[in-house]
Formats: structure tokens, C-alpha cells, sequence
């Protein structure tokens, strides 16, 4: 079942560090979910950062997700994928990746929700909750209410993401998401380890 803080890798926020420093330092912060995400980065290089972060994220028995990649996904056994709406559709990546992935689907609006679920997704991305800049072709800001209502029409557990932080972490889960995705938050933080252990307090204090 997910729950709680889901951690999204990005090497290019903060220069010098790597998808694997962050996935490390969110994991002994207690994150149990990273996903690694890097749009401009070649197969090759992507899929060496995440055999890399498959590795320290069985040791810490964190879940590992990759980003759109589906054949990477397979190919470094990651527990599942995250895909977007114009992306390969929830039945084709179940028949690449087995019955036993764990599936994402990034929805902006209620109906694209309701329609994962039927698709057959383990659970829908929701957002941008709050304004975001770390990622340029996100939609329009939905406000907690809308993930408040998206929360109450599927059944499926809700990722909620976009421009989350320590400021506002605690709204997410008063609103019902069962899931906090967070990037900059934790990539730009001067400490990554003491960044990932306040938000995932203030997310299960809900202050």
C-alpha cells in the first residue's frame, strides 16, 4: 500500500548532485518511495543511474519507480512506473512489466482519475496541487480542494504533487492523499537526510 512521503529524483536543480546521492539521502531520511525521473538524460545513462538506485533502494527496502520508461523499468526490475496521459496506456505497460507492477497514471483533472482506475492503475498522480517550476509542461494549478475531491471519487490511492514543502505537506494529507511527492523540497535543501525526516513528520502530524 503506498503511503506517505514519494521522493522524485532531479539532477538537474541543484548541479553536483547525482539521481543515486539523492534517492541515497532521501532513503536514510525514511522516504520508502523514490521514483527517478530525468527527461533529457540518454537510455544509457538513464538506466545506469537507476540500476544504481534499484540497488541502495532494495537495501533500504524502499519501493523504486521510474519515470515514463518503461523498458528501463523492466530492464533494472523496478517495483513499477509512472506514466502521463499521452504515454504508453496502463494495459500495454501491465503486459511489459507483469502483473506484479505497481502502476501510476498523472492525472490534472477528476475525470482523468476516474478513468486510470478504470484503466487498471494501482494509483493516480495528481496535480500541480500548489504552483510548481520543476515541471514545465504541468497544468494548471488544481488547489487542494480539487485533490480533496479527486481523493473522495477514486478508490485508488492519490498521489498528490506539485510545489509541495514543508510549508504545505500538511494540507496534503488533510485533503486525503494517501502520498506526498516532493522534488525540489528535498533536491535543493542544503541538508537532503534532515529535509526528508521534517517532511515526512509534518505529513503524518499533519502541522
Amino acid at each position: 500500500m503506498l503511503n506517505g512521503l514519494y521522493v522524485i529524483t532531479d539532477d538537474q536543480l541543484r548541479p553536483g548532485r547525482t539521481h543515486a546521492e539523492i534517492a541515497r539521502a532521501a532513503t536514510e531520511g525514511g522516504a520508502r518511495i523514490i521514483q527517478m525521473r530525468d527527461k533529457g538524460a540518454s537510455d544509457r545513462a538513464f538506466y545506469e543511474a537507476a540500476l544504481a538506485i534499484r540497488k541502495l533502494t532494495a537495501e533500504a527496502g524502499a519501493l523504486f519507480f521510474v519515470n515514463d520508461r518503461v523498458h528501463i523499468a523492466a530492464a533494472v526490475g523496478a517495483d513499477g512506473v509512472n506514466v502521463g496521459q499521452t504515454d504508453l496506456p496502463v494495459s500495454a505497460v501491465r503486459a511489459i512489466l507483469g502483473p506484479k507492477s505497481i502502476i501510476g497514471v498523472s492525472c490534472d483533472n477528476t475525470e482523468q482519475a476516474i478513468q486510470a482506475e478504470k484503466d487498471g492503475a494501482d494509483y493516480v498522480g495528481f496535480g500541480p496541487v500548489f504552483p510548481t517550476s520543476t515541471k514545465l509542461d504541468a497544468g494548471p494549478v488544481s488547489g487542494v480542494e480539487t485533490l480533496r475531491l479527486v481523493c473522495a471519487r477514486v478508490a485508488l490511492p492519490v498521489v498528490a504533487i506539485g510545489g509541495i514543502c514543508a510549508a504545505n505537506i500538511a494540507e496534503v494529507a488533510a485533503a486525503g492523499a494517501a502520498c506526498a511527492a516532493v522534488v525540489s523540497a528535498i533536491v535543493c535543501a542544503d541538508d537532503m537526510k534532515q529535509a526528508t525526516i521534517e517532511l515526512i513528520r509534518r505529513f503524518r502530524s499533519g502541522v
